[in-house]
C-alpha cells in the first residue's frame, strides 16, 4: 500500500491533482480511494459526483470520501466524551458547553489521520490519495501527535487520576455509572493516542507513504512551500516531488501574457535551484476549470507521462533538522562532490542561503531556529552540518 498526501497553498490545484492522480493508479488497476481533508470540500465538484463522509465507489477501482470532522469524531471519539459531558453536566455546566470543553485539542484534524490508520489497517485499498488542507492547517495535523500526547499526558492523567476516586463516591451518592469515565472510556483514549503514533510513523516511512508539494510558479507561493518543506524535514515526514501546476504554455503567444511567461519562467528556475534535486513534476494552465474525467485525464498525462504515480520518486534527503546532544538544532544538508573551499553561507532571520560554486539554494528556516545563532558550520562526509545555538 501506497500513501500519497497532497498539499500546498491554497488556490494552487490540490485537489484537481489528487483527482487527477487517483483517477490514474484506478485505470492501473490499483483499488485507490482519494480522500478530502479540507474543511472547504472541492474533491466532488472535480470528480463531478456527490461524495459523502464514508467512502463511495465512483468506478471500477476508484472510491472518494469528504472527511466530516464531526461525523469522524464521534465515531472515534465518542464514548470518552459522553463520560466527560455527563461529568461536567452533573456539576452544573450546560450541555453544550461541556461538549465544547471536552473536545480534544486538535482532534478535528485528528479524525483525517484516523481513517488512514483504518484503511492502512484493513488492507482493502493498494493506495491512498489524501487530498490535504493547505499548508498551516496539514503542518498542524502532522504535528498534532506531538500536541495532543502533551494533552494526554498532563491533563488526562491528573484527570484520570481523580476519576479513580471520584467514580465510588459518585456512585453513593447516586450519580450513575455514567457520571466519571470509566476503564473502557479511557482504553479508548490510550487506543486514540496509539494509532495517531502509529499514522505519524506510517507518514514519515518513505518506502510507504509520500508527501507531494503542489505549487504555482509565484514567489509568493514558492516561498510558503519552501517553508513548508523546511517544517516536512523538522517533523521527519518524507517529501518525494515538486508538482508545479498552471505553467503557462510555450504556444500561448498573446502579448497580455508575455510578461507573465517570462516571470514564471524565472520563477521555473528558482524551484529548480530551491529544493535541492526534489524532482519537478509540470502542469500546465489548461483553458479552463479541471473538472471531469477527460480534463482529470488531460492532467494526470501531463503530470506523469508514463511514470506510475505510485513510484517513489526521491530516494536521497535533502536537508533534516535534528536536536543536538548538547543542546540547540543541527540542520544537515547533503552536498555530495562540492569542494568546502568553494563554499558560502548567508543567513538572515528566517532564511538561510548556500552557495556551492556557481549555484545557490535557499533553505527557509522554521520559526524555532529564527532566534537561534549559527555555532558553527562543518563540512563531514559530503554533508554540511550547521549547528544553532541559544544566544
Amino acid at each position: 500500500m501506497r500513501v500519497i498526501v497532497h498539499t500546498g497553498k491554497g488556490g494552487v490545484g490540490k485537489t484537481s491533482i489528487s483527482a487527477a492522480t487517483a483517477l490514474r493508479c484506478a485505470q492501473m488497476g490499483l483499488k485507490t480511494i482519494v480522500l478530502s481533508t479540507d474543511t472547504a470540500h472541492s474533491l466532488a465538484d472535480s470528480l463531478e459526483v456527490k461524495i459523502g463522509p464514508e467512502p463511495i465507489q465512483l468506478r471500477e477501482n476508484l472510491w472518494a470520501q469528504e472527511v466530516d470532522a464531526r461525523y469522524s469524531m464521534d465515531k472515534y471519539w465518542g464514548r470518552f466524551q459522553k463520560y466527560m459531558v455527563a461529568l461536567f453536566s452533573k456539576n452544573g455546566v450546560e450541555d453544550i458547553v461541556a461538549e465544547e470543553v471536552t473536545m480534544l485539542p486538535g482532534l478535528e484534524e485528528g479524525a483525517h489521520l484516523l481513517w488512514i490508520n483504518q484503511y492502512v489497517e484493513e488492507g482493502f485499498y493498494d493506495v491512498i490519495i489524501v487530498d490535504a488542507a493547505p499548508t498551516a492547517e496539514t503542518l498542524r495535523l502532522l504535528s498534532l501527535p506531538d500536541v495532543m500526547r502533551w494533552w494526554l499526558e498532563r491533563v488526562l492523567s491528573l484527570t484520570r487520576g481523580v476519576s479513580r476516586v471520584l467514580r465510588p463516591i459518585g456512585r453513593l451518592m447516586g450519580r450513575g455509572k455514567d457520571s466519571i469515565p470509566d476503564d473502557e472510556a479511557w482504553q479508548q483514549v490510550r487506543d486514540l493516542f496509539d494509532t495517531l503514533d502509529k499514522v505519524r510513523d506510517l507518514l514519515a516511512d518513505p518506502e510507504k507513504s509520500s508527501i507531494r508539494l503542489v505549487l504555482n510558479p509565484e514567489k509568493m507561493v514558492i516561498k510558503e512551500t519552501q517553508r513548508t518543506y523546511t517544517y516536512l524535514n523538522l517533523y521527519g515526514y518524507a517529501t518525494d516531488a515538486i508538482l508545479c501546476n498552471r505553467i503557462i504554455p510555450e504556444d500561448v503567444t498573446d502579448p497580455y501574457f508575455a510578461q507573465w511567461k517570462i516571470k514564471q519562467q524565472e520563477n521555473l528556475a528558482f524551484i529548480e535551484e530551491a529544493f535541492g534535486g526534489l524532482p519537478v513534476l509540470k502542469a500546465p494552465l489548461f483553458g479552463g476549470e479541471v473538472s471531469g474525467k477527460e480534463h482529470l485525464d488531460r492532467l494526470a498525462d501531463a503530470l506523469y507521462g508514463d511514470r506510475s504515480p505510485v513510484d517513489r520518486m526521491f530516494d536521497g534527503s535533502t536537508h533534516k533538522i535534528e536536536k543536538h546532544a548538547e543542546g540547540g538544532y543541527v540542520l544537515s544538508v547533503p552536498l555530495p562532490f562540492a569542494d568546502k573551499d568553494d563554499m558560502d553561507l548567508y543567513r538572515s532571520r528566517d532564511e538561510l542561503t548556500l552557495r556551492v560554486g556557481p549555484y545557490r539554494r535557499n533553505i527557509v528556516l522554521p520559526y524555532a531556529l529564527w532566534d537561534l545563532e549559527i555555532a558553527d558550520a562543518k563540512f563531514i562526509d559530503a554533508t554540511l552540518n550547521i549547528r544553532f545555538i541559544a544566544k
